[in-house]
């Protein structure tokens, strides 16, 4: 009977741990990771998203984050690891871990792979992205949510309808990713060397036949190799008119772009190494610059030539100018992927990227120089008057000069087309 007993009681209580599990599976508090995973399929929570700001800096607290970025960079890298963090650290409680990576591609190649194989809990929390790695990431549902109207932020200190802020190179952002800067082409020389830079790619052309060897630029799929790339298209074939309808013909395209790759060919033999081989990224084109390879370097910061001159990378003389016809500009921004299990500190960073404080330090080109994401209209006087009393140096631009040379970018889905044609049309030739 005792025996018996002590089975009947044993039996009752795995029964009860049965039930209070149960109970407490289902009362315990969801984590917010994965809450959306941006496949319209499935069903979305929107606890994180519908939550009081207050709310979300709670959660936050004690999170790292990690930030997945291109690196190439040193001032870029230095704003983040000592400007941004420790404040982001003291203000919100949130570490910020920046990750480099050679190619935003890199990222999306990786979040895809996470996709793939049905990884919920991601190592990426935050990514700078733009552009065709933003296209590649809504197309494959990569990405978290509408999360950049809940930025305090954003909603105070940004134009949201702007043009250049609501679409990302002609895809609407909806929300899924938050602008962090603004950028436009620019090319770099040394005045000491070059007292009249060419101001179109006939003048380009010319000069670098009576300069052979002290001119390149990156190969494709580097961004600013590119970017310049996208230039010679827009002025070899009429502008950039006929680049802005959102899908590609790509027939069309390719007899209609023949007159660029005809140039680069042409321009090909005067450059560098004879065009024999091409600087696999900016920072290397910077670097023939900074010795005297060559004689002009190019970038998509306006400031970037001041910040290294700054650091005593480039020569004092260093100067920058626009084509005649204008050059490229657009905005970047920072997105959280789909699988990030960190979003409300992602979103606390974010924010805090957006503060007027850290745009008008990212301004300097002390810390890097980047043009800032933030309407000057909506920002108080003093950080007006701040942010108008920043030394750009010598070698930038006056924003006025800028802003009047500003031709827009061609949506995405034309960059991979143009750098698919010209590795068939050049770099095989």
């Amino acid at each position: 009977m005792k025996r018996k007993l002590l089975w009947m009681g044993f039996v009752f209580m795995i029964f009860t741990g049965i039930i209070l599990a149960g109970c407490s599976h289902t009362n315990a508090p969801k984590s917010d990771a994965g809450q959306k995973t941006g496949d319209d399929s499935k069903p979305v929570s929107n606890s994180l998203l519908d939550a009081k700001w207050n709310d979300v800096l709670a959660q936050a607290k004690g999170q790292t984050v990690n930030m997945y970025m291109w690196g190439g960079s040193d001032s870029i890298n230095r704003y983040i690891d000592e400007w941004v963090a420790p404040r982001l650290k003291k203000e919100a409680d949130v570490t910020l871990k920046r990750v480099p990576m050679n190619d935003t591609k890199d990222i999306i190649n990786k979040l895809l792979a996470d996709k793939q194989a049905g990884k919920k809990d991601g190592s990426i929390d935050i990514m700078w992205i733009n552009g065709e790695n933003f296209k590649a990431a809504k197309d494959n549902s990569l990405l978290w949510g509408s999360f950049a109207s809940k930025l305090p932020n954003e909603n105070q200190y940004v134009d949201v309808k702007a043009p250049d802020v609501a679409s990302d190179f002609g895809l609407p952002t909806d929300g899924t990713e938050a602008p962090w800067g603004k950028a436009q082409f620019v090319f770099a020389y040394d005045s000491d060397k070059l007292k009249n830079p060419p101001k179109s790619m006939k003048e380009l052309l010319e000069w670098t036949k009576k300069n052979p060897g002290k001119f390149t630029y990156p190969a494709p799929p580097d961004f600013t190799g590119s970017a310049f790339i996208r230039h010679v298209i827009y002025e070899q074939t009429g502008g950039y008119e006929p680049y802005m309808k959102a899908n590609v013909d790509e027939k069309t395209m390719n007899d209609k772009t023949k007159p660029a790759w005809d140039f680069l060919n042409e321009l090909k033999p005067y450059l560098w190494r004879e065009g024999k081989t091409y600087p696999e990224s900016v920072a290397k084109l910077d670097q023939l610059y900074g010795n005297g390879e060559v004689w002009m370097t190019m970038s998509y910061d306006p400031s970037s030539a001041a910040s290294q001159v700054k650091k005593g990378a480039f020569p004092k003389s260093t100067r920058t100018f626009v084509l005649e016809k204008g050059t490229l500009s657009n905005t970047h921004y920072l997105s959280i992927p789909f699988n990030s299990v960190h979003l409300a500190g992602a979103m606390a960073a974010i924010n805090f990227l957006l503060s007027p404080d850290a745009q008008i330090a990212k301004a300097d080109p002390a810390n890097w120089g980047d043009f800032t994401a933030l309407d000057p209209k909506k920002l108080s006087a003093d950080d007006q008057k701040r942010l108008a009393s920043i030394d750009r140096g010598e070698a930038t631009l006056p924003i006025d000069v800028l802003a009047s040379h500003r031709v827009p970018e061609t949506p995405a889905a034309y960059v991979d087309e143009f750098e698919k044609e010209w590795t068939q049309n050049v770099a095989k030739k």
